[in-house]
């Protein structure tokens, strides 16, 4: 097992690892940028080193500060949590030049399944199904044109380095599909320096099924079951839960199956999730791989009692998984909400400042993962989401039972977050008979 470990990332996802490593002894230090300096969670590390200031471009994102960092600091292994640089092939391959683990998959595989038109290959050769789509990258707009009015509207540009929402327009006719081809490529090249596009058929309707997956280096793939991720907004996910309520045991069997063999195709080991559409008659389609810990990841901990974040940790130190596919039940139901510091009302615009009021829900089942408290304050440098809401019961009634009741416990003052809008979700009849898809929100409100 390592000894000391560098956590190169911020807020509720460092706190989390920092918990994991220290049931595990090992130390931690704790990379921040000048702007977080004050951060309560910094003094729970073991050691901290600033990186630069508050601009993630100038600190969380910048490979050569957070590579020197852990030389100071003498570290054995590096993890990079979720978003920043936690799939970015290079820097797994600056750890790894260092001689320093990188707590994640091979770079190899993060390059493969973080090129979405690679990883739509691999899926075919791996039996799993795709989307239709343009079999490659757009190489000529009218070209586009023509597969799109064959396929039929509405169809979906996506970036081929694509990840968080970006470079991705969804077109309903031709006109705004050669307006959008030209803003997307901008959008992707700043984002992710790769311009590449490819089209898809939308799948109206449908619900984003993920599945959780945890690999070994010696070849051992498991999936911890599903979690539903179809309420979101503007791609950005609102509510998780698992398991999904649409499936049937034997669909849930079978993405399960496909959501392996695609890992095992790609060499994977760490964790992951691979990312579904489900369309109303269940028929599955692979959206993506993330080769990363999930925000959500709390939701498979909670159905199956095991502690992603501390396998991740194992597997990297080289250890191989002790359990098989049958020792992994799953139980009960959990869900989760994501609060951030936006307000719903104004198209969910960004609102960060000081916290003066946080009084945090509690109880049998709750689980409140966060960094924030009280006199904190929100920078509107970094990612809004400032807690994660879990509850875990015996059926999916009680779940929501119990998450209405919390949601009306949790009280963050003066910043605007998403808890109102959180409540109205739990309160709807469609909500509450399980019959929503990845447009409900932005119909609904």
């Amino acid at each position: 097992m390592f000894s000391r470990l560098l956590i190169a990332n911020r807020g509720e996802i460092a706190l989390r690892i920092i918990r994991a490593c220290k049931e595990l002894g090992i130390r931690t230090v704790c990379v921040y940028s000048e702007e977080d300096r004050d951060q309560p969670y910094l003094r729970l590390a073991d050691q901290t080193v600033c990186i630069g200031p508050g601009p993630a471009t100038d600190s969380y994102l910048r490979i050569d500060r957070v590579i020197a960092a852990a030389e100071v600091a003498n570290v054995d292994a590096i993890h990079p949590g979720y978003g920043f640089l936690a799939e970015n092939a290079q820097f797994a391959d600056a750890c790894r030049d260092s001689k320093i683990e990188f707590v994640g998959p091979s770079a190899a595989s993060m390059r493969l399944l973080g090129d979405k038109i690679a990883a739509k290959k691999l899926a075919k050769q791996a039996k799993v199904p795709n989307i239709p789509w343009t079999e490659g990258p757009i190489e000529d707009d009218r070209e586009a044109g023509v597969w799109a009015a064959k396929v039929g509207y509405p169809v979906m540009i996506k970036a081929a380095a694509g990840g968080g929402g970006r470079g991705i327009r969804m077109c309903h006719n031709q006109a705004s599909l050669m307006h959008n081809l030209m803003a997307a490529r901008a959008e992707a090249q700043a984002a992710f320096k790769d311009s590449s596009l490819y089209l898809e058929k939308v799948i109206e309707g449908a619900r984003h099924v993920e599945v959780q997956v945890l690999g070994d280096r010696a070849g051992n793939v498991l999936h911890f079951y599903e979690r539903d991720c179809s309420l979101q907004r503007r791609h950005q996910k609102l509510v998780e839960e698992s398991p999904c309520p649409a499936l049937s045991d034997r669909a849930r069997e079978e993405i399960c199956k496909a959501a392996v063999r695609l890992a095992r195709a790609a060499g994977y080991y760490s964790a992951g999730t691979i990312e579904f559409l489900v369309d109303r008659k269940g028929a599955f389609y692979l959206l993506e791989m993330n080769t990363r810990i999930q925000v959500e990841h709390p939701v498979t901990e909670m159905v199956t009692g095991r502690d992603l974040v501390q396998w991740q940790i194992r597997v990297a130190a080289g250890e191989t998984l002790p359990f098989k596919q049958r020792d992994i039940r799953h139980r009960g139901v959990a869900i989760e909400c994501r609060i951030n510091a936006e307000d719903p009302a104004k198209d969910f615009r960004p609102c960060p400042g000081r916290i003066e009021e946080f009084r945090q829900p509690g109880g049998f089942g709750v689980r409140v993962d966060t960094h924030a408290c009280a006199g904190l304050v929100v920078s509107p440098r970094y990612d809004s989401m400032i807690a994660k809401l879990i509850v875990h019961k015996p059926t999916r009634p009680e779940a929501i039972a119990c998450m209405q009741r919390c949601l009306e416990e949790f009280h963050i003052a003066p910043i605007r977050t998403t808890i109102p809008l959180l409540r109205e979700i739990f309160s709807h009849t469609h909500f509450l008979k399980g019959e929503v898809d990845t447009g409900f929100v932005e119909r609904t409100w």
